[in-house]
């Protein structure tokens, strides 16, 4: 697989308690220059633009290139680690052996991924806009 053309852009949700994670992480490793880390969630934020809705760029981890070329699911994370120079940790999303079990579950991540709002947020809040419907405790 040949690496796309950088900066490769990547649409992350930091709404998301995993993803945010995921997303410091790769903050704190990336250079600016090779990787460019887009919040889907952030209130300003208008997928317009990219031909693409929220809603699509919701359902999976979207990551285009300087290009142009767009990337989503396991590939949008396999080229966004290694452009933040830490591909090592996701390698085996490459293994073309072992890719319809990463494929799957990535599939089972992005159908759980919505109801995981109850995991604890690294910036210590649940990122609730105003009251989260779920959660009584918003309510107060």
């Amino acid at each position: 697989m040949k690496m796309p053309d950088l900066p490769l852009t990547l649409y992350v949700d930091h709404a998301c308690p995993l993803c945010a994670r995921e997303i410091l992480w790769l903050r704190r490793h990336a250079d600016p220059a090779r990787l460019v880390l887009v919040d889907i969630s952030a209130e300003d934020f208008d997928a317009r633009p990219l031909g693409r809705s929220l809603e699509q760029l919701q359902q999976c981890l979207h990551a285009r290139s300087a290009s142009g070329e767009w990337l989503t699911g396991i590939d949008a994370t396999l080229w966004s680690w290694r452009a933040a120079g830490v591909g090592r940790w996701v390698a085996p999303l490459g293994w073309r052996s072992l890719r319809p079990l990463f494929l799957l579950t990535y599939k089972l991540f992005t159908l759980a991924r919505p109801h995981l709002g109850w995991l604890p947020h690294p910036d210590g809040s649940r990122r609730c806009k105003d009251v989260c419907p779920s959660d009584e405790r918003g309510k107060r």
